[in-house]
């Protein structure tokens, strides 16, 4: 690259990176950075920014590319065309080659998601393997504002709206990403490149409308741009500062009070108060809870705000018994005043999955006999679903008759513990209440024309294997409320 200063709206195009790397402490002095090259018009500025970079932080620098083999022949040619650059400037190359569909499909991802994964983890091994301490990826501004848009557009909160990190460390392999051209747009980028008079290889698949982001970048931002706002890069990008500042802010906060009253990790176990945390915000106990997760998991990949909000309920509920199994071997587990979070060694079930009308995985439950004082409550994770098990001294009449399906009442006398949830099998059956002998569940749901969806959703309670509720259907004839009851368990679905 020539030494000559190149301007775009009186901009110097490298002392606009210079600032950058000096505003955020992307280099220091004989750092090691894995520059990684997929032969586009980013990467190439990227490299030939690091390349100038290198003589005033004295660098040593290579090359990284990943052949995602999703272009066929056209993924081969942009392999070759970097080994040729990294030969010519004589720099270190390492390559790989994955075949990215098949990550897919293996691991039910999205094509975006897993051509991700794929490259991250190319880029942590080969740093590691070769002595880089950094790591230097060409996202620039454009790239910023589209994903803000986006994340926007699917409702995401504080954290997705902050944007890409300009500086990120890997927690997992220890490795730093830095971004010098973070705060450059595609127009500043391109006309570089045009005046350095530097080749580059055109990605037509980022002209593929079928994925959003394609589409946020070719429609949207256009549309926004003629009719809303020219300046709607500069805008997102400013919006992503102030988002990313102030959760760096409310972070530390966050990191104040887990040290106050958390117990430090111990065999993939984090302990924390509850008593000291239940009363706080919602939005603050939100906060905590994806921060102890973040500890123990590593990242937040996969945890909804369906599953934040499910602990954060079961807090509120005063329960002082319950588990919640997440994502990947997460289990959350209360046990009275503590919360403990942990990475299981086994494997847990998903706690979402998606399954089909005639297909649900076999899952079962163990329910000890609760205590007067203290319900026993079970998250049946396979069907994102609760069910409240209490003992009740006296119940009216009136309870009984307008308590609906949700709730079911049993003649504890009528019970054998602990008692068993179950999904159903063929051939189950029962006594419904009120009706004339045995029969099978298939049977009472075509009766009752229940859908064959809802059928697979339906758990079952069995009390000494013997079904005794249709769960928010029908409980069974032996285990019905008499005028000789004196003790009765209620069992609360709740949704």
């Amino acid at each position: 690259m020539s030494s000559k200063k190149n301007k775009y709206n009186g901009i110097n195009f490298l002392n606009s990176i210079e600032k950058t790397v000096s505003d955020y402490n992307m280099l220091q002095l004989g750092d090691s950075v894995l520059v990684t090259v997929s032969g586009g018009p980013d990467s190439v500025a990227l490299l030939h920014v690091m390349l100038e970079l290198s003589c005033i932080f004295s660098l040593r620098l290579g090359i990284a590319h990943l052949n995602h083999s999703l272009r066929g022949k056209e993924s081969d040619k942009d392999a070759i065309f970097v080994e040729s650059m990294a030969r010519r400037l004589d720099l270190p190359f390492y390559i790989s080659k994955k075949d990215v569909r098949e990550y897919q499909a293996d691991n039910r991802l999205s094509l975006e998601d897993a051509a991700r994964r794929v490259r991250y983890s190319f880029f942590y091994k080969t740093a590691e393997n070769h002595g880089f301490t950094k790591i230097a990826l060409g996202h620039h501004a454009d790239d910023n504002a589209e994903l803000v848009l986006m994340n926007i557009l699917r409702g995401a909160g504080h954290q997705g709206i902050s944007g890409i990190p300009p500086v990120r460390e890997s927690l997992a392999s220890g490795k730093i990403i830095i971004r010098p051209l973070i705060r450059l747009t595609r127009e500043e980028i391109l006309f570089f490149l045009k005046e350095e008079d530097l080749e580059y290889v055109t990605d037509q698949s980022n002209y593929d409308t079928s994925m959003i982001r394609n589409r946020i970048r070719c429609n949207l931002i256009p549309e926004l741009k003629d009719s809303y706002n020219p300046r709607i890069i500069e805008a997102l990008n400013r919006l992503s500062t102030i988002v990313r500042t102030e959760e760096i802010w409310i972070d530390n906060l966050i990191d104040s009070i887990l040290e106050k009253n958390s117990i430090p990790i111990k065999d993939n176990e984090l302990e924390i108060s509850i008593p000291e945390i239940e009363d706080i915000d919602v939005a603050a106990l939100r906060r905590i809870v994806r921060k102890i997760i973040k500890i123990i998991k590593g990242d937040l990949k996969r945890i909804t705000l369906s599953h934040i909000d499910s602990i954060i309920n079961l807090l509120k509920d005063g329960s002082s018994s319950w588990n919640i199994d997440l994502p990947e071997r997460i289990r959350i587990r209360r046990d009275y005043d503590i919360l403990f979070i942990s990475k299981e060694k086994k494997p847990l079930r998903e706690s979402r999955p998606e399954f089909y009308v005639n297909e649900l995985p076999a899952f079962e439950y163990i329910i000890p006999q609760p205590e007067h004082e203290s319900p026993v409550l079970l998250f049946l994770d396979r069907l994102n679903i609760y069910m409240k098990f209490s003992v009740i001294d006296n119940i009216s009449f009136t309870v009984l008759c307008n308590h609906g399906d949700k709730t079911a009442f049993f003649d504890m006398d009528g019970l054998s513990f602990p008692l068993t949830v179950r999904n159903l099998k063929p051939g189950d059956r029962f006594h419904p209440l009120g009706m004339k002998g045995a029969q099978k569940v298939k049977k009472y749901f075509i009766n009752k024309k229940v859908t064959r969806k809802n059928r697979v959703s339906t758990p079952v309670l069995l009390s000494f294997n013997k079904i005794i509720w249709l769960v928010g259907h029908q409980i069974d004839e032996s285990v019905k409320i008499k005028d000789s009851t004196e003790k009765v368990l209620s069992v609360e679905l709740l949704r």
